[in-house]
């Protein structure tokens, strides 16, 4: 009997598909982007007939991954929204410092084999994630006036890539440069 095209996925295929992520991210955050594929299938407790019937390339497993990266820091800032402005926009920032960080040449791979149907960055989505969190750091008295969601995004960015791989690093200058969004309002001097 064939199967109706819209029927829901069944359990076992999204299981699958969720286990293959879990260790897929797993594997990318120690290995990079080159992390082996047979690793990942075997840590997910899959065949790699498996894993190539949801993911037909590295790169499809490397933009669900990353997707599913964004997904979470976007559901996260959502959470901080109903935290304390002062410190949500800087927690947050500070795990997307750790999240790039830990995706390990993902994003360079993505770039440099772009699929016409998938974003490769979500820029988009983390504008409008931090957006409010931007703007009640700022209502606060937190952040610099001139400071804008696009800034932000484009300083994180800046740290992060400036910190390869490392999340230390990056954690240490995005601490520096929280001291200059934070700006003169906020306690800071101008020099």
């Amino acid at each position: 009997m064939p199967r109706d095209a819209t029927a829901a996925p069944r359990a076992d295929r999204l299981r699958n598909r969720e286990r293959l992520l879990g260790a897929a991210t797993e594997v990318v955050a120690r290995d990079g982007a080159q992390a082996s594929m047979e690793e990942i299938a075997r840590r997910a407790g899959v065949g790699s007939a498996t894993l190539h019937r949801h993911f037909a390339s590295r790169r499809a497993l490397l933009e669900a991954v990353f997707a599913d990266g964004v997904d979470t820091l976007c559901a996260r800032a959502e959470t901080l929204r109903r935290a304390e402005p002062a410190t949500a926009l800087w927690t947050w920032l500070d795990e997307f410092v750790h999240y790039v960080a830990t995706t390990r040449g993902v994003v360079e791979v993505l770039l440099a084999e772009p699929a016409e149907d998938a974003p490769v960055c979500h820029t988009d989505r983390v504008r409008a994630a931090v957006r409010p969190l931007v703007a009640a750091a700022a209502d606060a008295g937190g952040l610099h006036p001139d400071a804008r969601p696009e800034d932000v995004v484009a300083l994180t960015a800046v740290v992060s890539t400036a910190a390869g791989e490392d999340p230390s690093t990056a954690r240490r200058l995005l601490r520096l440069t929280v001291d200059g969004l934070r700006g003169a309002g906020c306690g800071r001097t101008q020099a």
